[in-house]
């Protein structure tokens, strides 16, 4: 999937906007990402340079490192979404809601720039488990 920055795209009015808010939420998740695998690395280190010698330590600290790459691969999601966003709105197609067709509420896409469905229809599949 082609990624659109500044340099290839220009954007006028309200979709410059949205492609603002979509550059900061990707830098944001980003920043997170950075945190976490650097949590992660430590976990990992403090276990090779024998640091933590006591068995439930080493058991946290492995608890620890699984939780950080779980919300690194949660955050790399995230990070598809805003790029599958930016493409949406490269094509015309950012703010519309996949489900109903209809367009997601301003105050939606302000929250999450990422957003695929309206309020109501995110609400249904949550109701149905189907996220």
């Amino acid at each position: 999937m082609p990624k659109a920055t500044k340099n290839t795209w220009e954007f006028k009015g309200k979709k410059a906007v949205y492609y603002e808010r979509l550059l900061k939420a990707r830098e944001a998740v980003m920043g997170q990402m950075q945190s976490h695998a650097e949590s992660a690395l430590n976990c990992s280190e403090a276990e090779k340079r024998g640091v933590t010698t006591h068995m439930a330590d080493v058991c946290s600290d492995n608890s620890r490192h699984e939780m950080e790459l779980r919300l690194m691969t949660e955050e790399g999601n995230v990070i598809e979404l805003i790029e599958q966003a930016i493409q949406r709105l490269v094509d015309g197609k950012y703010g519309i809601c996949q489900d109903c067709g209809e367009r997601i509420s301003e105050a939606r896409l302000e929250a999450r720039p990422h957003a695929v469905y309206c309020i109501k229809c995110k609400s249904e599949r949550e109701k149905h488990n189907r996220f």
